[in-house]
């Protein structure tokens, strides 16, 4: 491994933080397309209004966006409290014991394959340079400068959920009424798809045909879902 190959690897500080805005945006925009797409396309189901269609998609955006953000950022705060919580700790148990601490470091490195006076030199010396990150890294595997927002990952969960809600909306009411389903399944199938490949791309997965595939299938069975509910419910006449 080359060293321009080490420094273009994907690892340091902000990392971590800045896969999760993908990894949010990601989910965001596919939940954004999918709850939309259903409501709008059960809505056209029971009726050809395009004001009750409007309406009842800009709620399901709104009320989605609202939703996801909400719940990223209670998800993202628990996981962030988490780790302030083992890093204080870890901070008290260098502070008070700190002997003990460095046996414990030695410990883990020669479990991991080193000899006991290797382990301890490591030891010794990472925890010269920075003990706390040390124990962080080798114990928890957190970096404490890598610690994830949960505003960011709130706001990043809303505006993609928005973007991708504006997609079946726009795509159900701008095309003259023949041609509203057609296009929004077209559109809508075509975006989940791009998701879908994306979310695995960033997963590191290398099955992205297959990742891309579920998510279609399964948007393509909401929309079917919801379409035939608001079908029937328009036939029956209750709306």
């Amino acid at each position: 491994m080359t060293t321009e190959h080490v420094i273009q690897e994907p690892h340091g500080v902000g990392y971590t933080e800045r896969m999760n805005k993908l990894r949010a945006g990601v989910l965001g925009a596919n939940d954004g397309i999918v709850s939309v797409a259903a409501t709008v396309v059960g809505v056209a189901g029971a009726t050809a209004s395009s004001s009750a269609i409007l309406t009842a998609g800009a709620a399901a955006l709104v009320g989605g966006a609202l939703s996801m953000a909400l719940g990223e950022y209670v998800s993202v705060s628990s996981q962030s409290d988490s780790h302030r919580a083992l890093i204080e700790k870890e901070e008290r148990e260098l502070a008070e014991m700190p002997e003990a601490e460095l046996q414990e470091l030695a410990e883990i490195y020669q479990a991991k394959g080193l000899s006991e006076d290797t382990a301890r030199r490591v030891a010794e010396e990472l925890t010269e340079h920075d003990a706390l990150a040390a124990h962080l890294d080798a114990e928890l595997n957190i970096d404490a400068e890598d610690i994830v927002s949960p505003w960011n990952a709130a706001v990043a969960s809303a505006l993609s959920f928005l973007l991708g809600a504006l997609l079946p909306l726009l795509a159900i009411l701008l095309p003259p009424e023949e041609w509203r389903l057609p296009v929004t399944f077209v559109a809508v199938l075509a975006a989940l798809a791009l998701t879908g490949w994306l979310g695995a791309r960033l997963g590191g997965t290398p099955q992205t045909g297959r990742a891309a595939l579920r998510v279609v299938v399964g948007g393509a069975l909401a929309l079917v879902a919801t379409f035939a509910v608001g079908s029937l419910l328009g036939v029956t006449g209750l709306v």
